[in-house]
């Protein structure tokens, strides 16, 4: 007989799961992002959280699935700065310099993992190329709708292209990533980013 004391034993149960995963997928982000995925072993992420790499792989079948895992989990804390499913405006533009200064304060994990993990895949055989090109396509038709929006209300300057300005965008934020991790003290990368835009708009950011 099914009671409702035993109806919610599963719940607990996949709450418990969903904490483990959790710890997984934030150890596997730390591992990665330092020795990259080539390097980092599912046997080091399996330590840093107290487990076996059986346990582990209970949870994650291979170390590919827990990189999409890593990677999807990234893509979650980005949009707690940038709404995607709004549409493409100023906003879109705003959030991502509040992105950039999020994780240079808050999580510089994440800066790491990026350039480690982007360079790498780079290669086709790497089993997150795919997703790095659908990203970079995405990132760049979003920002270009922005600047698309921003110069038909006027934000624009006059004679900057939006598909330009978002590439020289991403270009610009991918670079300061670069020189950041060198030398953490040499910049601030939000204000760079901002540096870089002024120019193109008419409003302030």
């Amino acid at each position: 007989m099914i009671t409702s004391e035993t109806a919610r034993k599963p719940r607990g149960a996949y709450a418990k799961t969903a904490g483990r995963r959790r710890e997984i997928l934030e150890a596997g982000m730390d591992v990665f992002a330092t020795n990259g995925f080539r390097s980092g072993s599912i046997r080091e992420i399996a330590e840093v959280v107290g487990m076996s790499q059986a346990g582990l792989l209970h949870h994650f079948s291979n170390k590919n699935e827990l990189l999409a895992g890593v990677l999807e989990l990234r893509d979650d804390r980005a949009t707690e700065y940038v709404d995607t499913s709004a549409p493409a405006s100023i906003e879109t533009i705003r959030g991502f310099v509040r992105l950039i200064d999020y994780n240079a304060h808050q999580v510089p994990g994440l800066v790491e993992l990026h350039c480690v993990l982007s360079a790498e895949a780079t290669s086709p055989e790497h089993p997150a190329h795919d997703y790095f090109v659908r990203r970079y396509d995405w990132v760049l038709s979003f920002l270009t709708a922005a600047f698309e929006t921003m110069r038909a209300d006027g934000q624009l300057a006059a004679g900057i292209d939006p598909a330009s300005a978002a590439r020289g965008m991403i270009a610009m934020s991918d670079g300061l990533q670069v020189q950041w991790l060198l030398n953490r003290d040499a910049l601030d990368m939000a204000e760079e980013m901002r540096n870089y835009l002024r120019p193109l708009l008419t409003v302030e950011l």
